[in-house]
């Protein structure tokens, strides 16, 4: 089941974000990880925040997006930036299934499309989001 994700969620929240950064092997402060998480709940700033559970109820996952306008399009863009589902939840279909609630968001906020981009080397990801959507040429820079 995939619902919005709520204040109440922030103690769980916070263990999977943890997992999540461990993975990528980032660090984001603990104001930056409030201020976000508000944000995500409030639905504020274009982001928001949807809560994957597991059969007993439990958060497992979680999907952040970002609303946004573009130079491409009249309609907004919706950026996923995060998607995590935590180990022992992998393979259930949480994943799939925050997936295809973000679509539903953005197709609701008339988002002109949905885009996101992973590590190359996430190859358990990519099997899933070669499934659902298409690769494309981009490559992605940074400072």
């Amino acid at each position: 089941m995939i619902r919005a994700l709520g204040t109440d969620d922030f103690d769980r929240w916070l263990e999977l974000w943890a997992a999540y950064l461990d993975f990528y092997r980032g660090e984001v402060d603990a104001t930056t990880t409030e201020a976000t998480f508000a944000k995500l709940c409030e639905r504020r700033d274009g982001l928001f925040g949807l809560a994957g559970l597991g059969a007993d109820g439990r958060l497992v996952g979680f999907a952040h997006c970002i609303l946004h306008p573009s130079t491409w399009s009249r309609q907004p863009y919706c950026y996923l930036e995060d998607l995590f589902v935590e180990r022992h939840a992998r393979g259930t279909g949480v994943a799939r299934e925050l997936l295809w609630a973000v679509y539903e968001e953005a197709d609701r906020k008339g988002a002109a499309r949905v885009y996101w981009e992973t590590q190359e080397l996430n190859s358990p990801a990519r099997s899933l989001y070669d499934q659902v959507a298409h690769r494309t040429s981009f490559i992605v820079y940074e400072r």
